[in-house]
């Protein structure tokens, strides 16, 4: 094997068609949620409709319990709720209460029959401002931006580089701090997607590669610190961001979006 390739999982078909099945419950997951996405409900309130949700349709929920690493608290919730300044890992709570005007990417993992489907997407509270609209937006067209330069014989360099491009591109900054990944039976598994970079170089995207997309976009600078619980990430000067992400697979047919939803217009 090339060692330029080791470690990364190429899944058969049949794995995929179960990476779709996952993929699915979770864009149904988020469909879900979206009408609770109101002003005066609290980020925990969203968890717990997840979990229970989850639950009924024969799933556990991945990122509960995951493993947060030395010195870290596992992560205590079922999805990750981040809002306005929190970049990605936000953790939901009962005196984080949504108001208008806000937006908050929701994150959802649920695992069906040992499979990840991994989605997430910011939506919108109330009526956010036009920049807080715009920079949604532009971050769900980057995300497809990155789908579309998936294919295989390219490179993971590709994607970060038509990501970056257009969002610097409308004035927004890219995250480096954190990138998308491998995922099939393991959450969090090679390769590293970053939403940055240079075409033409990178890990070579082959037939049976299942990965994120996922990329987290600032209204102000790319850089991001972190909390002490170790998992909440905020962009550094305390702009807004937003995340969209799905979770794709390289087929002999061409590239599949497994957490695509039936009714999702692609940008």
């Amino acid at each position: 094997m090339d060692a330029a390739f080791k470690g990364i999982t190429l899944l058969s078909q049949r794995e995929i068609d179960q990476m779709r099945k996952a993929g699915q419950l979770a864009a149904r997951l988020l469909d879900h949620l979206a009408p609770l996405v109101q002003p005066g409900v609290s980020t925990l309130t969203l968890n717990d409709e997840a979990e229970r949700w989850t639950q009924a349709h024969g799933a556990i929920s991945a990122p509960l319990g995951y493993a947060g690493g030395q010195g870290v608290q596992d992560f205590p919730k079922s999805i990750c709720t981040s809002v306005n300044e929190v970049v990605c890992h936000g953790i939901p709570n009962a005196d984080q209460i949504l108001q208008d005007g806000d937006i908050i990417n929701i994150d959802v993992t649920p695992i069906l029959n040992g499979y990840h489907g991994d989605t997430s997407r910011t939506f919108l509270v109330g009526s956010p401002t036009p920049e807080a609209r715009r920079l949604v937006e532009v971050t769900e067209r980057a995300m497809y931006i990155g789908i579309k330069a998936v294919k295989a014989g390219g490179r993971v360099g590709d994607i970060g580089a038509a990501i970056q491009a257009y969002a610097e591109g409308e004035g927004f900054s890219v995250v480096r701090d954190f990138v998308g990944h491998g995922v099939h039976r393991t959450f969090h598994a090679e390769p590293q997607i970053p939403h940055y970079g240079t075409a033409g170089k990178g890990k070579k995207l082959r037939t049976g590669m299942v990965f994120t997309i996922e990329p987290m976009i600032n209204l102000g600078t790319h850089e991001v610190e972190m909390l002490d619980d170790g998992w909440t990430a905020l962009t550094k000067d305390r702009q807004l961001s937003a995340q969209f992400e799905h979770t794709v697979a390289i087929t002999k047919s061409g590239v599949e979006i497994l957490t695509l939803a039936p009714a999702a217009v692609v940008a």
